[in-house]
């Protein structure tokens, strides 16, 4: 997992928590701050997550063709 994923979701919830405590205060300023820092932290996350879908591969871009190879060997030898 990349870390701008965990530093992204640390700053969403950090900043939906002061949002909550503006809305609950009345404190228009902490509202503000809150979502804003809340919609740096989406915005951080989703990068994270680009990231580690370019770094893994995906399941049809892995080459098992080997794999399956030496499985039906092993499957023979014990048959015959």
């Amino acid at each position: 997992m990349d870390k701008d994923r965990v530093e992204g979701k640390v700053k969403d919830i950090a900043g939906r928590a002061q949002r909550q405590v503006g809305e609950w205060t009345g404190d228009t300023e902490d509202q503000a701050k809150g979502a804003a820092k809340q919609a740096e932290g989406k915005v951080q996350n989703a990068w994270g997550k680009a990231k580690d879908a370019v770094r893994k591969p995906g399941v049809e871009d892995v080459d098992n063709s080997k794999d399956i190879e030496e499985e039906q060997k092993d499957q023979q030898r014990k048959a015959g």
